[in-house]
C-alpha cells in the first residue's frame, strides 16, 4: 500500500506569526484577556479550556488546553486529565450535533520533533473528519478549504454547548 503524505505549509505561518507577536505563551495569554468570543475560547473548566484552532484542518477543529503551562505530559495531574477528557467528550458531542462528522482525530503532539506548533504548552486536538475531506485543493493546490468563518463556527458550538449538546 502506498503511503499518502499531506503537507501543511500554511501551519508555519501560524507558528511564526504567533511567536513573533507575543511576549509569552499564547495559551497562557488568551485565557487571561477575558475576551472569549474574539479569542475563540468556546468552553472553560477549572483546569482547562477549549479554543478553536485559528488554522484548522477542518471546520470545528478544536484545541483542549490545560491552564497550567507545561510541555511535560508526565506532569499532567489526574484531575487535569479528567477535565481534559470530559471536555473532549463535551466538545465531540457539540461538534457531532452540529456538523455530523464521520469520525474524529484526537491527539497531542509532544515536542517540536512531533510537529507541535506550540511545543512549550501541551494541548489536545479534536479534528472532525469526513470521508474525502483531504481533497484536491488541500493535497495538490496547497490551499485549505474551510467552508465556514471561525466566528460562525464559534457561535454554533457555543450555542450547542449552552443547549446541552
Amino acid at each position: 500500500m502506498q503511503k499518502e503524505i499531506l503537507f501543511t505549509p500554511w501551519r508555519s505561518e501560524f507558528v511564526v506569526e504567533k511567536k513573533r507577536n507575543t511576549d509569552g505563551c499564547i495559551f497562557d495569554i488568551l485565557p487571561t484577556e477575558n475576551n472569549d468570543p474574539q479569542n475563540f475560547i468556546i468552553y472553560r473548566t477549572n483546569l482547562c479550556f477549549a479554543i478553536l484552532n485559528l488554522y484548522p484542518y477542518t471546520t470545528g477543529h478544536t484545541l483542549i488546553v490545560p491552564y497550567r503551562h507545561t510541555s511535560d505530559i508526565l506532569s499532567i495531574t489526574t484531575e487535569e486529565f479528567l477535565e481534559i477528557n470530559q471536555t473532549t467528550q463535551l466538545i465531540i458531542r457539540a461538534l457531532s450535533s452540529i456538523y455530523h462528522p464521520e469520525g474524529f482525530n484526537i491527539g497531542t503532539n509532544i515536542g517540536s520533533a512531533s510537529g507541535a506548533g506550540i511545543p512549550e504548552h501541551l494541548h489536545w486536538h479534536i479534528v472532525p473528519r469526513w470521508s474525502g475531506d483531504t481533497g484536491f485543493m488541500g493535497s495538490i493546490g496547497n490551499t485549505r478549504m474551510i467552508p465556514e468563518d471561525l466566528s460562525i463556527t464559534y457561535q454554533k458550538i457555543v450555542e450547542a454547548l449552552n443547549n446541552g449538546a
